[in-house]
């Protein structure tokens, strides 16, 4: 198994979007990096050895003004390494055409997050199919959408519609809050469910949220996120649970541990992880196919 070592760069806590299913507080998606510290983030990238992915998402990635005029073209003159993109794809045409021309050649994955609380399926299928033929024909484009358990039929209707676009549909179920714990919610149509991802969707097929729990992992050597703030944790569960905290980016704190150590936990939320070959047994040899 081949590691793809991997950042997922929170470039903006800010979203233009306000979903009711978000998982993260309207307290949390507020604030942007300013120049100064995103300088920093992009000096800490520079002296990473290897060729890293670095996956800029937020909040929305775009609502940061400083993301086509700093951070990308920064990424890209001073970083040798991948850049992928998540966001909800509100950014205009001309924004998202100067992003990919600021990339070109460097830019492996875009996931386009579906979100239709505040955009159209028709709008957003369309925008889609033009924006995979702005790309170069080795990025991937991924249409992402949350499930949520009392909305499967408009999750099927989207899913019919990206696919017959020629996109890659890519669910992921409902995460809550338990007790300050991170699980899925419960989904009452199980069949309903099941018709829709699958039995048993690998990482590349469907975020599920599984546990890893004993699995050897690279999170925290391999694989970390920076939050908006510069705070910088081994993965997104072990942030929540307050442990796996490796410094700050903008003070220079930040230090990678040094050796893999088995999962703890019982829920791993995103298929980033898996998907770039950090936990032993999971995955395959070319990470770089899902979220």
């Amino acid at each position: 198994m081949s590691r793809q070592p991997t950042i997922e760069w929170q470039v903006a806590g800010a979203c233009n979007y306000d979903c009711s299913y978000c998982i993260q507080s309207p307290k949390y998606r507020r604030g942007r990096p300013d120049a100064a510290q995103l300088d920093a983030a992009l000096a800490f990238f520079a002296g990473l050895p290897g060729l890293w992915e670095i996956k800029c998402s937020g909040g929305e990635a775009f609502a940061h003004p400083l993301f086509l005029g700093r951070v990308v073209p920064g990424l890209m003159a001073e970083t040798p390494h991948h850049i992928s993109v998540l966001t909800n794809l509100s950014a205009s045409r001309d924004e998202l055409a100067r992003f990919v021309s600021l990339t070109r050649g460097r830019l492996k994955v875009l996931s386009a997050s579906l979100h239709l609380e505040f955009v159209s399926l028709e709008d957003f299928v369309e925008k889609a199919r033009w924006l995979k033929g702005e790309l170069s024909p080795d990025v991937r484009l991924v249409v992402n959408e949350v499930v949520l358990p009392h909305k499967l039929d408009e999750a099927k209707a989207a899913k019919e519609a990206v696919e017959a676009a020629g996109l890659r549909w890519f669910p992921q179920l409902y995460k809550v809050k338990r007790g300050g714990v991170g699980g899925v919610a419960e989904y009452p149509d199980a069949e309903a469910l099941t018709a829709l991802i699958g039995a048993s969707p690998g990482p590349r097929e469907a975020n599920v949220a599984p546990s890893y729990q004993g699995r050897l992992c690279w999170a925290g050597v391999d694989y970390f996120t920076v939050d908006k703030d510069g705070s910088v944790w081994s993965c997104r569960t072990a942030k929540r649970h307050g442990e796996g905290r490796l410094g700050n980016l903008y003070d220079g704190s930040a230090q990678r541990w040094l050796h893999p150590t088995p999962c703890p936990y019982t829920i791993c939320p995103c298929t980033v992880p898996a998907n770039r070959g950090m936990i032993a047994g999971i995955g395959a040899a070319t990470p770089l196919e899902a979220e």
